[in-house]
């Protein structure tokens, strides 16, 4: 089925929906509450009807392999992949299968699905693959003998867990770029910019970075907005430029520099041998 779409994200996430739902190719919305809504909103708004909707709790690894498992069987052929979903913890909460959440959700979920996937990728000829990153990458660290953060998971708003799991994705998207090097098939990576979404929970936050709330609330009428954030994951999906691009970092739709340790070769090889067991 040439032009279908996947599509991986959160609803009230970046807003790269409708840019794909406008060129008509088939679009696979993967969410939780409210997607009919969504889907009914893209459709009027794009008029394009074939738009499907998957629901997947992407903190359980075995709802991620039955969302891979229907792609696969629905859509024998996938072009493109946009990892976007993200979310934060101010508390230390495991899924039901003992993960620590902000690993399971912004860096497994995505490796387990990416990996999945792969296949319908490949007999697809050009597939692209973009995964949602965050400059927050560049305060995170890799302790491989406490990945799940159990012996310290500190105070505030999640933001620590949060660095760690997005360096992890960062790490395994460079991993696999490399391991596609033989295909046409690539990976990249974006910071999508400060963008004015529901992301930090300052209600549910320790400690006094609850009294930034209200600046944060401020701050949201000044800083990107859902549709903007979306600018770049959506270049790197649909243009011409970057065809045959891959293992890099994006944000405001050119290459960046990343954190060194997110250039680590041996620390990428590590990283995908312990997102793999």
């Amino acid at each position: 089925m040439r032009g279908d779409w996947g599509k991986l994200g959160d609803w009230q996430g970046n807003r790269s929906r409708p840019c794909a739902a406008r060129r008509r190719r088939r679009s696979c919305l993967q969410g939780r509450a409210k997607g009919e809504d969504v889907v009914r909103e893209l459709s009027e708004k794009t008029g394009n009807r074939t738009i499907d909707l998957l629901i997947c709790d992407l903190s359980s690894q075995r709802d991620v392999r039955c969302l891979a498992e229907i792609l696969n069987t629905k859509y024998k052929h996938l072009h493109v992949l946009i990892n976007n979903a993200g979310a934060m913890f101010p508390r230390r909460v495991e899924s039901f299968e003992g993960i620590e959440m902000s690993l399971a959700v912004n860096h497994l979920a995505p490796f387990l699905l990416t990996n999945l996937l792969l296949d319908n990728f490949r007999a697809a000829g050009k597939a692209r693959i973009i995964n949602v990153n965050s400059d927050a990458h560049e305060k995170g660290k890799i302790d491989l003998e406490d990945i799940q953060m159990q012996r310290h998971y500190p105070y505030g708003i999640g933001m620590r867990a949060y660095a760690n799991a997005k360096l992890a994705n960062l790490l395994t998207v460079c991993e696999l770029a490399r391991r596609l090097r033989s295909s046409d098939v690539t990976i990249n990576a974006v910071h999508p910019g400060y963008v004015a979404t529901n992301i930090l929970q300052f209600d549910a936050s320790t400690g006094p970075v609850r009294l930034f709330k209200p600046l944060w609330i401020l701050a949201k009428q000044f800083i990107l907005t859902p549709e903007q954030g979306a600018a770049t994951p959506v270049f790197l999906a649909c243009s011409p430029l970057v065809a045959g691009t891959s293992g890099l970092y994006f944000e405001r739709c050119a290459p960046a520099a990343s954190s060194a340790a997110s250039r680590d070769p041996n620390l990428q090889r590590r990283l995908w041998t312990s997102a793999s067991n």
